[in-house]
């Protein structure tokens, strides 16, 4: 099992094309994360807009098929190159698969204009100070194990209720401290933008804290994935703030914040996802996606 600067990373077979492998430790059940299959066609597309004073700006993720650790193809067509933007999709697949995860990106050059941020971070505890996900979990839950993924990211719990907690659902608002645990730190101190597109894919939690657990169990699959990377992470933790406006016919909508610890905006993300209604489905595959946290993933 290697870091995320040894996992997220392709190579070259020709041009537009390329190939990744990427291992079960980024599973999150059953499927890798939709975020990191993400990070690895944003790898891809800055290879081949290879102009190293643009980065990302945003991103928009379509979740057209299943993407299973193992082999991966990527194949990256550029859109436009313009004076300071290049517009790229890339769709990274199993080989031989006819559809995976295809991405619209948009890389961009600093310019000239006003600068603001209209919205306020959550005031929460620091990092340390909040509790663990998996404080105070069941037995039963402990005993089903912890998905591959959060081998690799830790969570704590700033805002909010656990999943097997009872209590009266006021808001959607939810947040969580969230760090790499081998964190993929760049040369400038930074963390890779790729990996703040991982985490940003922390939303369908805000579904629960609105509805709470009464109800039938469920699981919430994203459909697509937009985010957009504003200022650089340049702290260990970051806070990932969610809210959910709206759910309705079997589907919802989020959106998420992203903070650094000192109270930088980092990222902004949104998320429509669908339910799949876990008391309909397999008892084994009821209780492996309870023992995992609400996070959005490409099933």
């Amino acid at each position: 099992m290697g870091t995320f600067a040894d996992d997220v990373i392709v190579v070259a077979v020709a041009p537009g094309h390329y190939r990744a492998t990427l291992d079960h430790s980024w599973d999150l059940v059953p499927l890798p994360q939709g975020g990191i299959v993400t990070s690895l066609a944003l790898r891809a597309a800055s290879h081949e807009v290879a102009t190293p004073t643009l980065s990302v700006r945003t991103s928009t993720s379509v979740f057209a098929g299943q993407v299973a650790a193992g082999d991966l193809e990527v194949h990256v067509e550029i859109l436009r190159r313009g004076r300071s933007a290049v517009q790229a999709v890339s769709t990274v697949r199993n080989v031989g698969a006819d559809a995976g995860t295809t991405v619209v990106a948009v890389f961009g050059a600093p310019r000239r204009g006003p600068s603001f941020v209209d919205v306020r971070r959550p005031d929460v505890l620091p990092p340390l100070e909040c509790p663990p996900y998996e404080q105070d979990m069941p037995a039963e839950l402990v005993a089903l194990g912890t998905p591959p993924f959060w081998t690799r990211v830790e969570v704590r719990r700033a805002l909010g209720h656990a999943p097997w907690v009872e209590f009266a659902p006021t808001s959607s608002d939810a947040a969580s401290w969230l760090r790499f645990r081998d964190p993929p730190v760049l040369a400038d101190g930074s963390l890779d933008p790729l990996a703040v597109v991982t985490l940003a894919d922390y939303m369908p939690g805000s579904i629960g804290e609105k509805t709470g657990n009464a109800g039938p169990r469920w699981f919430a699959p994203s459909t697509d994935l937009s985010v957009h990377l504003l200022e650089p992470l340049r702290t260990e933790w970051v806070l990932a703030h969610a809210r959910a406006r709206w759910a309705g016919g079997g589907w919802a909508s989020a959106e998420a914040t992203l903070w650094d610890e000192r109270g930088t905006i980092v990222a902004y993300a949104t998320q429509m996802m669908l339910f799949t209604i876990l008391d309909d489905a397999p008892k084994d595959a009821r209780e492996a996606k309870t023992a995992a946290p609400s996070w959005g993933v490409a099933t």
